[in-house]
């Protein structure tokens, strides 16, 4: 029976073509379920409760199609939006599948490709334009190395700068209201990526023309699989105003990226990010969709695909309740608020350096011993957050 987890539109939920689309084929077998067509996919969409779908320009048009082809099927997909309710408020290029990437795009030393890429791209943009999409995503899934042999790496980042630059001044020259969000991997494809974390895309963003058309897309098994934390590389990028997208999935640190249903590892810190894009500790909430860039298990037919894609929405919801929760218990609120101490002004103090400020400064007593003896209680707050994500509080 329908409850109050179950997805709604309004919850603005959004899967990629190549998620749901995905037909269980790995490096070791190939596929174990029939393709999905796109406009099966925007109807079980629909069905499932989504708000959105997203896609790179070959889940919907196959590479070397003909312009008349091209009208043909986007007219195709068009049609199933409009008669599904669903929007589109993502694209993204595909820059990495075929052959011509096998050394990068945006970074290869061959300045052919370099163009050959950006081509590919102001094609895709042209596409999520007309799609209505207002975020143009960018994974470089081959930027990156072997052998730092290759190339030396100050001449790849100035060649993505280039392209980035390329494309934005392109973007504002068209008149489109787009923002670009670039989206981070340490490994995979690649033997090492550039641009390896959302830290390192965020310094990167400050060096292009245009810094404030390009923000993040921040992805949890990006983040977690050389064990960093996916919770504090959202909230750097929520803090610059630079969180433009989301990718929501699972994935065990160490591991191969495994784009695993939304929550079905590491419950905690799935929790802890829920609470974090919903804003229930106090800050403002993401306003953008919510994305699960994930696979149904290998051992799924379509049904089990659309068991998977209904459980990263309400694993969601469900884990955005308990932060509710959370964050309304008066013993949390109790031992926060013990812990954020702003005595004889300090914090305002610290706001800013004037010659007064530092003169006040070291005139204030501070007992670093008495200070160092101070219990946290964190202990204690953790465990309560384990209890309401168990479920045997609120």
């Amino acid at each position: 029976m329908p409850d109050a987890f179950d997805p709604v539109p309004e919850d603005r939920f959004t899967f990629g073509l190549w998620t749901v689309g995905n037909p269980g084929a790995d490096p070791f077998g190939g596929p174990v379920r029939p393709r999905l067509s796109p406009e099966e996919i925007v109807a079980g969409l629909a069905r499932a409760g989504a708000w959105g779908v997203n896609l790179h320009d070959n889940d919907l048009v196959p590479f070397g199609a003909s312009a008349a082809e091209r009208d043909r099927i986007v007219g195709g997909f068009r049609k199933a939006l409009e008669d599904h309710g669903l929007v589109v408020p993502m694209a993204t290029t595909n820059l990495f599948s075929h052959p011509v990437f096998r050394d990068g795009a945006f970074t290869s030393s061959d300045a052919r490709v370099r163009a050959f890429a950006v081509r590919k791209a102001m094609g895709a943009i042209e596409l999520g334009v007309e799609l209505g999409a207002r975020t143009i995503v960018f994974w470089g899934g081959r930027e990156g190395v072997e052998s730092d042999a290759a190339r030396d790496a100050r001449d790849a980042l100035r060649w993505m700068r280039e392209c980035l630059n390329f494309l934005t001044h392109w973007v504002r020259d068209q008149g489109w209201e787009l923002r670009f969000a670039l989206e981070a991997k340490p490994n995979e494809p690649r033997g090492d990526i550039y641009l390896a974390t959302t830290g390192h895309m965020l310094h990167f963003i400050e060096t292009l023309d245009h810094p404030e058309m390009v923000g993040v897309n921040p992805e949890v098994a990006h983040e977690n699989m050389p064990g960093l934390s996916m919770v504090h590389a959202v909230a750097q990028a929520m803090e610059a105003g630079k969180l433009f997208h989301i990718d929501l999935n699972a994935q065990k640190i160490g591991r191969y990226d495994q784009d695993l249903r939304f929550g079905s590892e590491d419950q905690k810190g799935a929790f802890f990010l829920v609470r974090l894009l919903e804003g229930t500790g106090g800050y403002p909430a993401y306003e953008g969709p919510r994305h699960f860039d994930a696979h149904a298990y290998r051992t799924e037919d379509v049904d089990g695909v659309w068991d998977f894609a209904r459980g990263c929405m309400r694993t969601y919801k469900i884990l955005a309740a308990r932060a509710r929760a959370f964050d309304a218990d008066p013993e949390v609120q109790e031992i926060l608020a013990a812990n954020r101490v702003e005595e004889d002004g300090l914090g305002m103090l610290l706001r800013a350096y004037t010659p007064e400020a530092a003169r006040r400064l070291a005139a204030v007593e501070l007992d670093a011993e008495a200070l160092a003896a101070l219990g946290h209680r964190y202990e204690r707050l953790d465990q309560i957050a384990v209890e309401y994500l168990l479920g045997v509080r609120g």
